[in-house]
Parts: C-alpha cells; structure tokens; sequence
C-alpha cells in the first residue's frame, strides 16, 4: 500500500521517472506554449541592443548608461523573481504565467512613450517585473509533464528559446528602427506577447504539495514549515554550485549578445539594421548550442552522472579560449580577416549556451519537488544579477575605459570560474539527488489544490 502511495503521489507530482504527468498530447503542448512564452519573453528584452546606436545618438548616452538599459531588466528580474515563484508554486503556476506575460507585454509597449533616458530605464524596470519567474516557473512546468529521461534536453530546449527571442528581438529591432523609429519596435513586439498569455491559460498544472507537512528534505531532515522548506534549497551544496557557475558563464555570453552589434558597428562600419542581423546569427548560434549541448551533457552522464559535470567544465573553457581568440586575436598576432573572426564568433556564441540548460536540470533534480519553482528561481536570480546584468555593465564599463574591443576580449574570463563551479558541484549532485527522490515518496505529501 504504501509503494502504491508513493508512486500516485510521484506521479502526481511530476516525479514519476518513467511516465508522462498526465498524458503524452498534454505534455507536448504544455511545452509549446511554454516555448513561445519564452520567445516573447525574449523578444521583449533583447530588442533594446539593436536600437543602441539611435539611443546614443538622440540623448548622448555612455556604453555604461547602454548597458545599463539591458541590466536593469535582469536585476528586476534576480530582485523579484523568487517571491513570484513561490506564489505560483503555493498557488498556480499557470495562472502565475498568464499574468507575467500580460504585464511585461504592457510594459514594453509603455517603452515606446518614454521621452528621456530615466523614463526608458523604469518602463525596462517593468519588464523585468513582468518577466521575473517565468524562467523557472516555465522550467518547473515542462519538468513535472515529462519523464526524467528527457528532461535536460527539453529544457535545453526551452531556454535555446531565449536564444530564438533574443535573435527576433534584435532582428525585428533594428529593421522596424530603422524603417519607424525606435519607439515603434517596442510598440510592435509588446503585442503578440498579450495574445499568447491568454492562448496559455487551458495549460494543466501540477498538484500543489502542501510544504507545511512534515517531509524529508534534499539533505535527509524534516521540515515543518514553509520558512525551513525555502531555506532547505539553500542548504543544498549543488544548488549553490550550480547557480554561481551558471551566472560566471553568463556573463560572457550576456555581453557578447549585448554588445555584439555595437562591435560590428564601430569597428566594420555596418549600418545598425545589418549589424542586428549579423549579430542574430551569433545568438541562433546559441540557441543551437543550448539545444544540442544539452543532449550532449545527457549522453556524458548515462554511465555516471558525474560525466555531465565534466563535460560543461570542459565546453566552458572552449568558450573562453575561442571568444578571446575572436576579439583578442590581432594582439596575439594572429592576422584575422573579418570573415574568419565571425566563424570564431559564431563558434564561441554556440559553446557559451553549453550550461543553461543542465543547470536548471540539476537544480530541479536536487530539491522537493514541492518548490521546484521556488528553487529553480533561485538559479534565475544568480543567473540574472550575476550573469545577465553583470555581463552588459562589465562590458560597458571596460568599453568606456579600454575599448569595446578589449572588454569583448576580457569577459569571457568569467568561463574559468564557471567551469571550476560545475566540478566542484559534481562531488555532492547524486547523493542529494537521491535524497530529493527520497523525499519526493514521502506517503505525507498529498496534494491540496
């Protein structure tokens, strides 16, 4: 009876290793709208790096003050981005999913009203609002609808899609700019964003667990109330781990999606609508990457799961050696034509995507399933404050200093810390996974909405 029990309660919880959460054609369109969810998402933030050279020129703003447009998304984003995720994990994520969509949609068509820099810089502030949580809410979804087997590359798959936003948003950016303006390009990509937050409401969510029971923890102890389930994911050696190393290796590709099209710009003299476009072959690049290197760090862990620690650690510092071989080549001596360095380029940009995926797998792998969204928002903050709003800042700061091409040259240090991280979280990634398996069986944790 109590077997029986606990695989009900895993399967209603979405830890059922084996099986679908409710049924195949419920979960594959879960992930489909979740997918296009993500690429909205992306759109709305990245469109602003293709329209930097007309907000440089029409307010006379700094590399730093540019930078900081892109930054102050991710910063609301880390800021909020817990607290909403253990609403919609408390709650619905569902309906916590319609209502972000909503508002960050708004809030990029309110950017094209903006009149001055601080004005611009707040209604960013509101996307970011908007889009807090959705990473990790959208990841806790797909996660709980589909077998273990096929969790890493589908979120893989699901974050490529911010690669696939981002390219759009920076595509569609500079051509609309260039055409009406660049109010019109916030305007226009604000819309489809309302529309699928309404096509995503017949989704099916995952039990809520009532955390105020008394259950197991990732690391063996009980927990009685919300306050120690939430300070449990903090506990966690992995989870740690996971998230600086995940933010480190953020921070070159942030910069390098950043200021990519200001680089080719200055340096090759291309007009700014065909910058954006070069530019979104590099973040497609990426989009790839995270797809197929997450099947790739899947297959590096089928023997033992240590293997897919290894793995990121070593395609994280080829990112490193091939970005700073893309920028920094000519001080190294190696007399690089414009065509061969953007095939570095393009190259690096494939290989910086290599831990979005996997990390958020591993997250979710090592907690109670019942704050799945709360703990992957905890990776979504250090990947946004330490990675994504980092990268931007960093760059602009040493392009104000020393040179845009030097800052791209500099930043992709960070790999170095990113790949130490993943090794170091390899040593405690399967007892704790156990450990949360353990927990996930617990007779008490029946569902209560």
């Amino acid at each position: 009876m109590a077997t029986q029990t606990a695989a009900i309660s895993g399967t209603v919880l979405g830890t059922n290793p084996n099986g679908y959460l409710f049924s195949r054609g419920s979960a594959w369109f879960a992930y489909l709208m979740t997918v296009l969810l993500m690429v909205i998402d992306y759109i709305d933030r990245q469109v602003i790096v293709s329209v930097f050279p007309y907000l440089k020129s029409a307010w006379a703003l700094t590399d730093k003050e540019l930078g900081g447009l892109v930054s102050i998304v991710s910063v609301t984003v880390a800021l909020v981005g817990i607290p909403v995720a253990w609403i919609a994990d408390r709650f619905s994520r569902v309906k916590s999913i319609v209502a972000m969509a909503l508002m960050w949609s708004l809030a990029c068509i309110a950017c094209m009203f903006s009149q001055n820099y601080i004005q611009l810089l707040i209604a960013r502030g509101f996307v970011g609002l908007g889009e807090a949580g959705y990473g990790s809410v959208g990841a806790a979804i797909i996660s709980s609808h589909f077998p273990e087997r096929m969790r890493g590359g589908l979120l893989g798959g699901f974050f490529a899609c911010a690669s696939i936003g981002s390219v759009l948003g920076v595509v569609l950016g500079g051509v609309i700019a260039s055409k009406w303006g660049w109010q019109t390009a916030f305007g226009i990509v604000g819309v489809p964003g309302l529309v699928l937050a309404l096509l995503y409401l017949p989704v099916r969510d995952y039990k809520t667990v009532d955390v105020a029971k008394p259950a197991a923890t990732a690391l063996g102890a009980h927990v009685t109330t919300r306050a120690e389930m939430f300070r449990a994911i903090f506990r966690s050696h992995t989870v740690r781990w996971v998230c600086v190393g995940a933010a480190a290796q953020l921070i070159a590709l942030s910069a390098l999606w950043s200021w990519l099209p200001s680089y080719l710009n200055r340096t090759y003299d291309i007009p700014p609508a065909d910058a954006g476009i070069k530019a979104a072959l590099v973040v497609l690049a990426g989009a790839l990457g995270s797809l197929i290197l997450g099947f790739i760090v899947d297959l590096a862990g089928r023997r033992h799961p240590g293997g897919k620690f290894i793995a990121i650690a070593c395609m994280s510092i080829l990112t490193m050696l091939t970005l700073m071989l893309a920028f920094g080549g000519k001080r190294l001596g190696f007399d690089l034509a414009q065509d061969a360095q953007f095939k570095l380029i393009l190259l690096g940009g494939f290989l910086a995507t290599c831990t979005v995926g996997p990390a958020a797998a591993f997250v979710i792998e090592v907690i109670h399933p019942g704050v799945r969204s709360t703990g992957a928002s905890m990776l979504s903050l250090f990947q946004n404050l330490l990675g994504l709003a980092a990268g931007p800042l960093i760059a602009g700061a040493l392009s104000d200093a020393i040179g845009l091409e030097s800052a791209l040259t500099l930043t992709p240090l960070a790999c170095i810390i990113a790949a130490i991280c993943f090794l170091v979280a390899r040593g405690s990634y399967v007892r704790e996974k156990e450990s949360a398996a353990q927990a996930a069986q617990q007779p008490s944790l029946f569902p209560t909405s």
